[in-house]
């Protein structure tokens, strides 16, 4: 299933300038889910991180992550209007700079539920190659 970001603002409640999501490329709801964002020399970060060599912050880059799992858990029948609350981060790893002009794959598994509580496997990628990894854990309200 694909959404484009229309779909992913009827499912997150975040919107410009924070929506991180372009688009989201496949969606397995409550268990896998694909998507991107596009970075462009607008995004109101880049003035300002850093002056002269724009970079996408790495705390960016797991917030784009977690929206993504947020939509595969929103998605389900029974979190539907509901929010996901973003509740820690393990093991992140930065591994290359992410900027203007990059398209930043996103991918999340959720690894692990348990009642409104749980963990996704994220990584995210520019040209194939790993930008960033983590955990994340959640509660959906």
């Amino acid at each position: 299933m694909e959404l484009d970001i229309k779909q992913i603002m009827e499912i997150l409640p975040h919107r410009q300038p924070f929506l991180l999501i372009d688009r989201v490329t496949e969606l397995v709801p409550g268990q896998s889910i694909r998507g991107y964002k596009n970075l462009s020399y607008n995004e109101p970060y880049f003035a300002g991180h850093f002056p002269g060599e724009p970079v996408m912050p790495g705390v960016l880059q797991i917030e784009a992550l977690a929206q993504l799992g947020a939509v595969a858990m929103l998605s389900l029948e029974e979190n539907k209007g509901k929010t996901a609350y973003f509740t820690g981060i393990n093991s992140a790893k930065f591994r290359q700079k992410v900027v203007p002009g990059d398209r930043l794959d996103l991918e999340c598994k959720i690894i692990k539920v348990k009642g409104p509580m749980g963990v996704g496997a994220v990584t995210a990628c520019v040209d194939g190659k790993v930008a960033c990894k983590a955990e994340i854990s959640f509660m959906i309200g």
